[in-house]
């Protein structure tokens, strides 16, 4: 017997029990705002880095992204994956796909950016732009 699961059908996981809200609050934690903050942080960081002026409501995308950081949850998430999926292993034959991995190096690049963003220069530059 083979079984595969996908991270929407984690999300779901929950959609048709009483505790639907769970399945909208599991979704909105480890798929949406983790995909909103990813965009509002190229949107504002990507022309920096390209040399060019911010976009039009970098600072405020910029802003979200810093406010969306504590509510995007997609490290907490894979640890929880890979806590449950050593418990499965020792019952069944576990193999892991693409898409486990690609959650996993996404997870790594939001640790990476949480280390290495500097929140105080991005004001700097956004301010020193505004103000030419």
């Amino acid at each position: 017997m083979t079984r595969k699961a996908s991270l929407i059908d984690a999300a779901l996981a929950f959609a048709d029990t009483l505790v639907a809200p769970l399945s909208i609050a599991t979704t909105l934690l480890i798929i949406v705002l983790p995909m909103i903050r990813a965009m509002a942080l190229a949107y504002t960081l990507l022309p920096l880095r390209l040399g060019r002026p911010p976009a039009e409501g970098a600072a405020r995308a910029f802003r979200l992204a810093a406010h969306l950081r504590p509510w995007a949850m997609a490290e907490v998430f894979i640890i929880g994956v890979i806590v449950a999926l050593v418990k499965i292993a020792g019952l069944a034959s576990v193999s892991l796909g693409p898409a486990f991995w690609a959650m996993t190096a996404l997870v790594l690049l939001v640790v990476i950016e949480a280390v290495s963003l500097d929140e105080w220069s991005i004001w700097q530059t956004l301010d020193r732009w505004r103000t030419r």
